[in-house]
């Protein structure tokens, strides 16, 4: 089953067109990885993924349900709020920063979206969100505030916080790049732990061990466009296309 479709998307800033025609699809626990050199265009299609850019043409749905749809010209129509809201529900967001509320403790972080906006149960909720707390090794900071956190426990805090909201697909961009390295093993066995649970992920990363072993699909971008995609180990190993032979040349295994 398709959580995620989407047709021809473009998006410009100004004069420069940043995405010029991307075409996806994510299937029910599916992991799929994204790479490509810095510009290439993956964050920006992440958060035209996730609602927080508007794009300027083509269409974007999940579970079969339009977020947007073309036009006769091949422009974006949104759906109206109140689906938009529904579709919200869909998906968290696992950000390179944490983008944590510095003044909300670790438990009022997670707790927050479920409550305020979902509207469910506080005491349901609370229970959830301690057993996501220990899911993430973090049963000890429920009362703690993120400036008392590392950096690898801070992101454990934003991974549990989006999965809070019980989401179809979950996306992370770039989710150890704020990290020292000795941090970044943390998070990515957290993201392996949950793809053996067959949480579907689309991933944003630099992490090339990482996205080989955890991933189903690779997909390169660059300049704005999907070059090839196919299975890791053939992107890898076997890329067809040059542009991506010379990204991947300096990749270690």
């Amino acid at each position: 089953m398709k959580i995620l479709e989407v047709q021809n998307i473009r998006k410009s800033f100004g004069d420069l067109e940043v995405l010029k025609g991307i075409s996806l699809e994510v299937k029910r626990g599916e992991v799929v990885a994204i790479i490509g050199p810095s510009g290439s265009g993956k964050s920006t299609l992440l958060r035209c993924l996730t609602l927080l850019e508007t794009m300027d043409s083509g269409g974007l749905s999940y579970l079969g349900q339009k977020a947007a749809s073309m036009d006769s010209s091949g422009k974006s129509v949104y759906a109206s709020p109140d689906v938009l809201r529904q579709i919200r529900g869909c998906f968290g967001l696992v950000f390179q920063n944490f983008n944590l509320f510095p003044h909300f403790s670790v438990i009022k972080n997670i707790m927050d979206a479920p409550v305020t906006v979902q509207k469910r149960n506080r005491e349901e909720v609370y229970r959830e969100c301690l057993d996501l707390l220990e899911k993430m090794g973090l049963s000890d900071k429920e009362n703690a505030y993120p400036c008392q956190l590392s950096g690898g426990q801070q992101q454990r805090v934003s991974i549990a916080r989006a999965l809070a909201l019980n989401p179809e697909i979950l996306f992370f961009d770039e989710p150890t790049s704020a990290l020292d390295p000795e941090l970044t093993g943390e998070i990515l066995k957290v993201i392996r732990n949950l793809a053996a649970e067959n949480m579907t992920m689309v991933i944003v990363t630099h992490e090339m061990n990482f996205a080989r072993d955890v991933a189903d699909r690779m997909v390169f971008m660059d300049d704005g466009l999907i070059v090839e995609q196919g299975l890791p180990e053939q992107i890898i190993y076997e890329p067809k296309h040059e542009r991506t032979r010379a990204f991947l040349s300096r990749f270690e295994n």
